[in-house]
């Protein structure tokens, strides 16, 4: 009697495990061949980072060379060669005097933008 437990047991376990295999597979498949996703969209562009306009915690130090001014944005070329946009108001502290296009300048910056300080 007790091998024909063990054996009606066994046969269970495999029917079950079989048949969630099973399952699993058709289940797989069927996500991989259904067309009713769309298709994933690549943007062409990052969408623009909207800037900070009021002093915050220092997020980072950038140095390099003041390539533009617009306004109240500054684009500074840092020593790597990205351009990074720093939004220059009222409470920035400026050190040295004003800025102009050419000058070597550091800035402490906001994770926004803003510049708390430049130099």
């Amino acid at each position: 009697m007790k091998k024909k437990k063990k054996k009606t047991i066994g046969i269970l376990c495999l029917a079950v495990i079989s048949g969630c295999l099973t399952a699993h597979l058709a289940d797989a498949a069927g996500s991989k061949s259904s067309k009713s996703a769309p298709p994933p969209q690549v943007a062409s562009k990052p969408a623009p980072m909207k800037m900070d306009t009021k002093p915050g915690p220092a997020f980072q130090m950038v140095e390099g060379k003041l390539n533009k001014i617009d306004g109240d944005i500054y684009v500074v070329e840092d020593y790597n060669g990205n351009e990074v946009r720093l939004y220059v108001g009222k409470e920035t502290k400026r050190l040295r005097g004003n800025k102009k296009v050419g000058d070597t300048v550091r800035a402490e910056i906001t994770r926004g933008g803003f510049a708390n300080s430049i130099q």
